[in-house]
C-alpha cells in the first residue's frame, strides 16, 4: 500500500501541497467538468421545453437510431449503457420508459434467445428528427456562451476543433 507524501510540521505529519502540475490539472478537470455540466443543462433545458425529452433519453434514441441489419448492428444493452454513459441497469429504466412511451421496442435475438434487442420506433424516429436540430442550435448557444468565459475558451475550442475534425473525416 502507498501513502501520499507529507511534509512534517513541528513534529505532526501534513499533506505536502499539491505540486503546480497536479494543481493545473485539478484545474483544468474542475472547468472541464464546468463545461460539461452548463452545456448539459442549456441543452436538457431546451428538449425538456421542445420535446418534452431529457438529454439521455435524446442520447438513447440517438445512439439506437444508429443500428443496423448488418454484423454488428444491433447492440447489446451493456453496449448501449457504455454508449449512453450509464450503469446497465439505469440503461434499462430509461429504457423501459422510453418504451412505455411508445419511443421504442425491445425483441428477442433470433440467434441467441437470451439476447434482448432495441429499436426505435416511427413515433422515436419522428421525436428524434424533430429534437436533433433544438440539440444542435442548444449545444450551439451553449458553447458561444461558454467561450465568452477565459477559463473555458480554451476547452470551448478544443471542442469546436474535435468537432470540426470528425465532420472532415465523414465528408472524406
Amino acid at each position: 500500500m502507498t501513502t501520499a507524501p507529507t511534509a512534517t510540521t513541528g513534529g505532526t505529519s501534513a499533506p505536502a501541497a499539491p505540486t503546480v502540475a497536479t494543481a493545473g490539472l485539478a484545474q483544468g478537470w474542475c472547468a472541464l467538468s464546468l463545461l460539461h455540466g452548463r452545456i448539459e443543462a442549456h441543452i436538457e433545458r431546451a428538449l425538456q421545453a421542445g420535446h418534452d425529452l431529457s438529454v439521455r433519453e435524446f442520447s438513447l434514441l440517438d445512439v439506437l437510431s444508429r443500428q443496423h441489419n448488418g454484423p454488428g448492428g444491433h447492440l447489446q444493452m451493456k453496449q448501449v449503457a457504455d454508449a449512453v454513459v450509464l450503469s446497465q441497469s439505469a440503461t434499462t429504466r430509461l429504457v423501459t420508459r422510453l418504451e412505455d412511451r411508445g419511443l421504442l421496442v425491445r425483441y428477442l435475438c433470433d440467434t441467441d434467445r437470451r439476447g434482448i434487442y432495441t429499436d426505435v420506433t416511427e413515433a422515436g424516429l419522428a421525436l428524434l428528427a424533430g429534437a436533433r436540430p433544438t440539440n444542435d442550435t442548444a449545444l450551439r448557444e451553449a458553447l458561444a456562451e461558454a467561450a465568452r468565459h477565459p477559463e473555458l475558451a480554451p476547452l470551448v475550442r478544443t471542442v469546436e476543433t474535435l468537432g470540426a475534425g470528425r465532420a472532415t473525416d465523414r465528408e472524406g
